[in-house]
């Protein structure tokens, strides 16, 4: 048996079996988080079709880190979706200072997101905001039946919690399938467009383009830029963090928007850096990708420049995944897929252990250490 086209004897041995595996899964376990929200359709949208109903309802998605980044990539795409501001706030600003974020006479909705649905913050956060807000709902997505957001939502009055296949609370270090499977979860509880392509797509990126973004991973770049627009801009900082992660800091990278990156992030490129721009679908945000793309490619600065880009026409160096004809939503999820397949190879070309990367300890896969203080 393979993963990810290496065999999995290789991939024990190598601390590595658990991140393969979940890598590799995403379409099937993305196809089954659609049957659930489907299958869960009326009670979804019995919770949430008055409360969207409301215009003076706050909108607020939140979590930690990966689960962050959810809430950035989703926000803008659903503040067009539901024509209404949708905010991404993380709970690690929630928890530090509540009053500058959080106003106790306007209801609102909490949207967490959490693998383990575990963290201190996240936990933290659902519990200040029901005390602090007169009017307060929850909304929890999580992977985990026994976490705390999960049990202490599920059944609640003012709360739904969505609880996504068991497989999806992944067992490695870094969020793979738990992300790409709550970012969907989400999309489809707030009415977006179900489309089966989005798996089809994840598929395609594993079978097809799998081994060129080895190949690349290969070329052992020392530093990394990802680069995106609006959306794509928590995506490109959940791809970066999976980079970090995976090789436990020994390859640095940062992430910034396409138009953000000019104004001075531009000097962390130097002949030994790969720049990742994830092009828009958009054809009005993809005109500002494509001048910052012509751009370094000919300021020759960067090692290399990659478009990931759903356009089989655009020119240059450019990984074409997803189809033609989908939106930025759809196109979130190959292009995660390219993020993650990328840190994975980096991490067991430098030999380390994707599955428990941290040699130190000094990070966790459930956050620890956090001291919770009265508000």
């Amino acid at each position: 048996m393979t993963y990810l086209n290496l065999d999995v004897s290789g991939l024990e041995k190598a601390g590595a079996i658990w991140t393969a595996r979940e890598i590799a899964q995403q379409p099937a376990t993305l196809r089954r988080t659609q049957a659930l929200l489907e299958s869960g359709a009326k009670e979804i949208a019995a919770f949430l079709a008055p409360l969207l109903a409301r215009r003076d309802l706050r909108v607020i998605l939140t979590g930690a880190g990966s689960s962050a980044f959810i809430g950035e990539t989703l926000a803008p795409a659903l503040s067009r979706e539901l024509n209404r501001l949708v905010e991404a706030i993380p709970t690690t600003d929630l928890l530090s200072g509540p009053d500058q974020y959080l106003r106790p006479e306007v209801a609102t909705l909490l949207v967490s997101f959490g693998r383990s649905g575990g963290s201190p913050e996240s936990v933290a956060v659902v519990e200040l905001a029901e005390r602090v807000l007169r009017e307060c709902y929850q909304l929890v997505v999580t992977c985990n039946e026994t976490g705390a957001l999960y049990t202490r939502c599920r059944g609640r009055q003012n709360s739904l919690a969505l609880l996504l296949p068991p497989e999806t609370h992944d067992q490695s270090f870094a969020m793979t399938s738990s992300f790409t499977a709550m970012m969907l979860a989400a999309w489809l509880a707030f009415g977006g467009r179900a489309d089966p392509g989005i798996s089809q797509s994840v598929q395609h990126v594993l079978n097809r383009d799998e081994p060129a973004i080895r190949r690349l991973a290969a070329e052992a770049h020392a530093r990394v830029v990802y680069l995106g627009s609006n959306g794509f801009g928590g995506l490109a900082r959940e791809a970066a963090l999976k980079l970090l992660e995976m090789t436990d800091g020994a390859v640095p990278a940062i992430s910034d928007s396409s138009l953000g990156f000019r104004h001075g992030p531009k000097t962390f490129i130097t002949p030994e850096t790969l720049i990742v721009v994830f092009v828009s679908s958009d054809p009005y945000t993809r005109r500002y990708d494509l001048d910052l793309l012509h751009e370094l490619r000919a300021e020759g600065r960067a090692g290399r420049v990659v478009a990931v880009t759903s356009d089989a026409a655009l020119e240059g160096e450019s990984l074409q995944v997803g189809d033609p004809g989908a939106g930025d939503v759809g196109l979130c999820f190959p292009y995660m897929v390219c993020g993650q397949l990328y840190a994975f190879h980096r991490s067991v070309m430098l030999g380390n252990s994707p599955d428990q990367p941290s040699r130190s300890g000094t990070v966790s896969r459930v956050v620890r250490g956090v001291t919770i203080h009265p508000f």
